[in-house]
């Protein structure tokens, strides 16, 4: 995609179909004329009043406890410096978004038109009443650090200045690990540090608290080092002046054990590298480009432990580990600051978090076999579920250790147990599926890519790293359609009719007639099929010319699936395909089964439904708990319709005791836990989160996944076709943009995990 194009698609994305990225959503009933007079007027009056009597009673009544103002005046937007408080307005949105999809904080962002310390000041805490906690972002220096201390000082909410203490905290946790591997300690390392603004003056503070002794720092800014011996310093930079006689950093290096890199790309050379000390520890974290290029970082020094700020090498610092968790934390027990003792607590959750075993939906998001603590994981990765059940509550403790937590936690299993609850109303697995994807993109043939629609998901996925897309349909309409997106790129484009591809066409023709020429199928009508381009695009993954299908978005099921059965077929001893939908619902990801396929499936055939979406959960990292759904509640029904939900269970129980499935269950028994619990405590179920649906029918399933998407908004990924030979999937007709990309996510992931069973 050009520079204009995308230019283009990122006003387009900030513009429609609302303008912006956050919006309020009311938390109360409002549809009835009792509801809104309890809203407002006259039912309003009774929190007020309660509030006027005790004005910690705003946390009881008022969203304050778990609103965050997120603020700035513009003047040091990171990559476009003072740009003002209107044009900062997308970047504080963008935290906004982040802060509630990381740790379920809602965000006002606030943009301040003054560059004036005094009066940034006054206006933060006379709208600070409103908020639970502020969120310094994107402030000049050294007007920065003025501003949050007399915030804090003046504050009795929590403040923090992110662009100063996210990285501190999150390369503070990365350090420790380091030199846990190096076998360095901390009193002792020599470091040096490239840049002086607000973040890495946190940084070092932070490096200092854990034990890093002064002497042992070189600071250098834009006019070389910072010794004592310079004139005009401020007085954060005057704080690491050192008294050694060195004037640049390939000096500062010599010896060095660790270098911290914010400042700007490629100053690094890698001759600095190799006069650093054994085992050096280098975090370059200048965005985008580095202060040495990562592959040339490890291929100087074969001993080196390395950091980035991107996200395509290892051990990325990302301020998302903190900034959402500390803030989360803080909130959960009314903290009036965010002190040391809290930072430093992050940073040590952060660390433990590192060496601990990783769940496998985060191998699996990175296509890792097993993440393990060492040299390329120090820290985290982004997409780890545990963050928000592990630095929240060690942010928390600190704050009840250091006293300045107004409502202590008592019950901290349960506390941990609410955090858990908050990752249920995102969309965390889509953002998994694409980064699972990227690791290892495979070939997918888009059969119909001389629709608009499948052609900019194509588009998509070939820009973000997901597939390599190949290109069906009639070359001049693809082609024109590929001016009008800008999608200017060396892709392969097949039309089946044309003589062009005749040669391929002969011999995918040949080796179909050669199956099925016993089935009455003739070379003729060989040829013919290889016309279509469904049958074109299954032979092209039977033949190893592609890895796998996306298709069927102009087309109707039934005659999409034909050619797919015919020509690539089933799984060994898979005796009926199906489908499953992800649905990503305020609960969580909820698989619906079967949404496409079977219209009546018998007993046996629910219980083979049942093996195959559990084994696709697994695929996405989770554990499958599975309701067998009827209109019934175990055996309450002897209706053959509800008998042989029941005779599934029952073969599921007897040949796989160790899969979490019960029923026949009602969907409200399956879905409410407590209600589950207290009439039926003796099913498997009880007590249990389901995330599984299987469903007596089609009627019932399609009727359902579609309700929910419709009425309520909620994503569908899928159909995801269960027990083919290949990677072959299926889009319902008239698929979004959006649905189509994360079908081609879902042919790579089936492409990679066949791929590893053949190895």
């Amino acid at each position: 995609m050009s520079k204009q194009s995308k230019r283009i698609e990122a006003l387009v994305y900030h513009a429609k179909p609302t303008p912006g990225k956050i919006k309020v959503i009311p938390t109360k009933k409002y549809a009835s004329q009792r509801d809104l007079s309890l809203a407002y007027s006259p039912g309003v009056a009774e929190p007020c009043l309660e509030i006027d009597k005790n004005v910690d009673n705003v946390y009881k009544y008022t969203a304050k406890g778990n609103l965050v103002a997120v603020i700035s005046n513009g003047t040091a937007v990171l990559g476009l410096g003072n740009i003002g408080p209107e044009a900062s307005k997308p970047v504080m949105e963008g935290k906004g978004l982040l802060f509630k999809i990381f740790a379920d904080i809602d965000v006002f962002d606030i943009e301040v038109n003054t560059e004036n310390v005094d009066e940034f000041i006054e206006t933060v805490k006379n709208i600070s009443p409103t908020f639970g906690g502020i969120n310094l972002e994107d402030i000049k220096a050294p007007e920065a650090f003025e501003i949050e201390r007399r915030l804090k000082a003046e504050l009795d909410i929590p403040v923090m200045h992110d662009d100063q203490h996210g990285t501190a905290i999150i390369s503070a946790a990365a350090l420790l690990n380091a030199l846990e591997l190096a076998e360095k300690k901390i009193g002792e390392i020599r470091i040096v540090v490239s840049g002086a603004g607000a973040a890495a003056i946190s940084c070092t503070r932070l490096y200092k608290a854990f034990g890093v002794k002064k002497e042992h720092i070189v600071m250098l800014d834009s006019k070389g080092v910072i010794r004592t011996d310079r004139t005009n310093l401020t007085s954060q930079k005057a704080e690491f002046a050192t008294n050694r006689k060195i004037d640049s950093l390939k000096e500062a290096m010599v010896d060095a054990d660790v270098f911290i890199g914010l400042s700007m790309a490629d100053i690094v050379t890698p001759e600095m590298l190799k006069s650093m000390a054994k085992d050096p520890i280098v975090f370059a974290m200048a965005n985008p480009n580095p202060e040495i290029d990562y592959d040339l970082a490890i291929e100087t020094r074969e001993d080196i432990i390395m950091a980035t700020g991107r996200s395509d090498h290892p051990n990325q610092v990302n301020n998302v580990l903190g900034f959402p968790f500390i803030f989360r934390g803080a909130l959960d027990v009314r903290a009036t600051k965010i002190n040391e003792a809290m930072k430093m607590a992050a940073v040590k959750a952060l660390s433990r978090l590192a060496k601990e075993p990783v769940p496998e939906q985060v191998n699996l998001a990175y296509n890792e076999t097993r993440l393990t603590f060492g040299k390329d994981y120090i820290i985290p990765k982004p997409f780890d579920p545990r963050l928000i059940e592990e630095v929240p509550p060690a942010v928390a403790k600190a704050a009840i250790e250091s006293g300045v937590a107004k409502a202590p936690i008592e019950d901290w299993d349960r506390y941990k147990n609410t955090l858990m609850e908050r990752l249920g109303s995102d969309n965390k697995l889509v953002r998994m599926l694409l980064q699972r994807a990227r690791t290892n993109p495979k070939r997918i043939v888009f059969a119909e890519a001389d629709q608009l629609d499948v052609l900019k998901a194509a588009q998509i996925v070939y820009e973000e790293g997901v597939a390599n897309p190949i290109l069906l349909g009639r070359r001049d309409t693809i082609l024109d359609l590929m001016t009008e997106i800008e999608f200017d790129v060396d892709v392969p484009i097949l039309d089946p009719k044309s003589d062009e591809e005749l040669e391929r066409k002969n011999r995918y023709a040949k080796s179909y007639w050669e199956k099925r020429q016993r089935q009455g199928v003739t070379l003729y009508a060989a040829e013919q099929k290889m016309r279509e381009r469904n049958y074109y695009a299954a032979m092209m993954v039977n033949e190893g010319d592609a890895d796998g299908v996306v298709t069927g978005y102009s087309r109707s099921y039934p005659n999409v699936v034909k050619p797919m059965l015919e020509l690539i077929g089933m799984a060994d001893g898979v005796s009926r395909i199906a489908t499953t939908n992800v649905m990503i619902t305020q609960r969580g990801p909820m698989f619906l089964s079967d949404t496409s396929i079977n219209i009546d499936p018998s007993a046996k055939d629910l219980a083979r439904i049942a093996r195959m979406t559990s084994n696709v959960a697994k695929m996405f990292g989770i554990e499958p708990v599975i309701a067998m759904t009827s209109y019934s509640n175990f055996g309450s029904s002897d209706n053959p319709r509800a008998g042989k939900v029941n005779d599934a269970v029952a073969f599921l129980h007897k040949a796989y005791p160790d899969m979490i499935v019960d029923g026949e269950v009602q969907t409200d028994f399956a879905l409410n836990s407590e209600m589950l619990q207290d009439i039926f405590p003796f099913s498997k179920l009880a007590g249990r989160k389901v995330n599984t649906l299987i469903f007596p029918n089609l009627d019932a399933a399609n009727i359902t996944y579609k309700l929910l998407k419709e009425l309520n908004k909620v994503e569908s990924i899928g159909p995801i076709m269960m027990g083919m030979n290949k990677p072959v999937h299926i889009l319902q007709l008239g698929a979004s943009v959006d649905e189509i990309v994360n079908m081609s996510a879902i042919a790579v992931i089936d492409a990679q995990e066949r791929e590893k069973r053949q190895q």
